[in-house]
């Protein structure tokens, strides 16, 4: 600080102060624009070749293709092992049954370990550590936490912030003050002596968000942390609210007190049982930017996937082969934070399309808060993701056909056209216009609509025109639209399919969004 003002002084650090309580305030997702690979399965920890040679290897290929941050799985000690031939699973050794926080694991060595990070910082790459604070083995015959001191949950059940892993047994008393110094320090250690620039929680239901805060506080406000909670809203009790609330609003109570992003787990529910168009409902297409700032999006993982190996791994909720594709069609091209598992990127022959997806989503500058529409007067699901440089309208087995000017090919066609992505210019922001229709007289089984030259208008296409709904002998309804557009539309009137359909007489009726808040056509 040699030659600095008393004023600069002051100002560095008030900016450093104001710079740590923005972060304690907001999420902490890195820069809002990280692609994030899950960089092992559930068999990684019984390759031939130890798996973190096997990352060294491969770090320059994962930094050109695009990932910012490497989730690494639990680098502390698991001797556990388990098989259940009738169920055809087997495991131990992941990391998730950790005897002590030495880093000799069966992904490789400490020196191996450290040999993967400093290749995966050297292409560009940050890597994120899995890390499992709820329970570890407690048969093991070395144990860090002594019976009978409260820091187990058997020992103190009502101390314990959380849910018991299966019987509770292996839970970690987390509220105990010992237990949570000894977990800050080794997050520390990671931090300063493995290259940590983030966390992954497991298991977050088994103790508090207000925990989790507390170590990022230790480990570093500006670091990346996610945590993996997942717990549907019918398993609360009757009489906690969130048994009757949404899985969105359950995650964003989570991340609104650990002030970490989350695991879409809302946007996975709806993969696995909804419809294309129903993904709209996953926490990263909220209309909130703050919401979908704290999505971290996934198709599948070491837990709900397949992994190349024996039994194929967990697979406890694995997306149906015929989604796949389409599913990171949509999480590469929307907001969010995406997540790309590896078997799907380097084993199982998706890398081609993945890459593309990468380049078309840093091309358009995609945050974790982009701004995302959907139009529902579609099959499929498409959307329009804002970026900071370009814009992409995403269209899953749709039958989008007619296209408004401009559009032209699409910039991505895979899958017989099942995915269609169009990569446009900049847009300025969405706002909404009123569209009225004067004048109709729809018969019976009739119903007026506006139909016009965007996307959002069904590009003069009647089937997907926009539907009216009639108030005080007026038809209108509300549309957003691309801020800074001269927009023609007219009315019509058709029934159940738009096979004949009466038209507005005269001129197009014409309008800039932006310049105007309501705009109007009569028959």
């Amino acid at each position: 600080m040699k030659g600095t003002s008393p004023i600069r002084l002051i100002f560095a650090v008030c900016l450093a102060i104001a710079t740590a309580t923005a972060a304690m305030a907001g999420v902490r997702n890195g820069s809002g624009t990280e692609i994030l690979l899950q960089v092992f399965h559930w068999n990684s920890s019984r390759n031939q070749t130890p798996w973190y040679s096997v990352l060294a290897q491969q770090a320059p290929t994962i930094g050109k293709d695009g990932f910012t941050l490497a989730w690494l799985p639990p680098a502390w000690t698991d001797s556990s092992s388990w098989i259940d031939s009738q169920a055809q699973t087997s495991g131990g050794g992941e990391g998730y049954f950790w005897s002590s926080f030495d880093k000799n694991s069966r992904y490789g060595s400490d020196q191996q370990l450290k040999q993967a990070v400093l290749a995966l910082n050297n292409a560009g790459v940050k890597v994120v550590y899995d890390v499992v604070p709820n329970h570890m083995n407690d048969k093991a015959v070395y144990s860090m936490f002594p019976r009978g001191s409260n820091e187990w949950r058997q020992d103190c059940a009502q101390c314990d912030e959380g849910d018991a892993f299966m019987d509770g047994s292996a839970d970690l008393n987390t509220a105990s003050a010992r237990v949570f110094d000894t977990f800050k320090k080794e997050f520390i250690n990671l931090r300063d002596n493995y290259g940590a620039q983030g966390l992954r929680f497991d298991f977050v239901r088994g103790y508090a968000p207000e925990t989790v805060d507390r170590w990022m506080n230790a480990f570093g406000n500006l670091k990346f942390c996610v945590g993996e909670n997942w717990k549907g809203p019918n398993e609360y009790p009757p009489g906690d609210w969130r048994h009757n609330a949404s899985w969105q609003d359950v995650l964003k109570d989570w991340s609104d007190r650990s002030h970490c992003t989350v695991f879409d787990f809302a946007l996975k529910e709806r993969m696995q049982n909804g419809s294309l168009a129903e993904w709209r409902h996953g926490l990263n297409g909220n209309p909130d930017p703050a919401w979908r700032a704290i999505a971290v999006t996934f198709v599948d993982n070491h837990d709900t996937g397949y992994s190349p190996g024996a039994y194929g791994g967990q697979h406890h909720w694995a997306l149906p082969d015929p989604l796949v594709n389409l599913a990171y069609a949509y999480i590469l091209s929307s907001p969010g934070t995406p997540t790309v598992y590896w078997p799907h990127m380097y084993d199982w022959q998706r890398d081609q399309l993945i890459r593309q997806l990468i380049k078309l989503r840093k091309g358009a500058g995609i945050r974790a808060d982009s701004p995302i529409r959907f139009n529902t007067a579609y099959s499929g699901l498409v959307a329009t993701t804002s970026g900071m440089s370009g814009t992409l309208v995403i269209a899953l087995k749709s039958d989008l056909q007619q296209l408004p000017q401009g559009m032209g090919t699409p910039t991505l066609s895979w899958d017989n056209g099942d995915i269609r992505i169009w990569s446009t210019a900049v847009e300025p922001a969405a706002l909404n216009v009123n569209v009225h229709c004067d004048n109709a007289n729809p018969q019976s089984g009739e119903r007026v609509y506006a139909v016009g030259s965007s996307l959002e208008f069904g590009a003069w296409d009647p089937q997907h025109a926009i539907a009216l709904t009639l108030n005080n002998n007026r038809w209108s309804a509300t549309v957003e639209v691309p801020g800074q557009q001269r927009l023609e539309w007219k009315c019509i009137v058709r029934g159940q399919t738009p096979a004949a359909v009466y038209w507005q007489a005269g001129a197009n009726n014409v309008f800039t969004s932006g310049a105007v808040s309501d705009t109007v056509g009569r028959f």
